[in-house]
């Protein structure tokens, strides 16, 4: 890395630096990005684990992940789980279902699901 490239990098923030990481992490998988989801059309995305939690929707256990490529990021809901096995934060996630919106976000209800390696390199 030059010192050119060394400056640049310094000058970016750190979410556009992790938004380039994501990008590059998953560009090799040819799958659609999470910014271009459309709604009610059956699609495979991917993306990193950023944020996990625990929600009751209906009085049922249901787990939130919600995941980001760089793109933009969607939120993947599993009714009536409290836990996944191997799916943990910084882990990588490949869904395939039909999303939805639900209050200004891209949602994915009981999807089916890949883990996918830690490194996509």
């Amino acid at each position: 890395m030059g010192l050119k490239n060394i400056v640049k990098s310094a000058n970016k923030g750190i979410r556009e630096l992790d938004a380039e990481r994501l990008v590059d992490r998953f560009a090799q998988l040819n799958l659609t990005p999470l910014g271009e989801v459309a709604v009610r059309t059956k699609v495979k995305v991917c993306g990193e684990v950023k944020r996990m939690t625990m929600k009751p929707r209906s009085g049922i256990p249901s787990m939130e992940i919600v995941i980001n490529d760089g793109t933009g990021q969607v939120t993947v809901i599993f009714s009536g789980r409290r836990h996944i096995s191997g799916i943990e934060h910084g882990g990588c996630l490949a869904v395939e279902g039909v999303a939805y919106r639900e209050r200004n976000n891209t949602v994915f209800l009981n999807p089916a699901y890949t883990l996918l390696p830690y490194s996509a390199e």
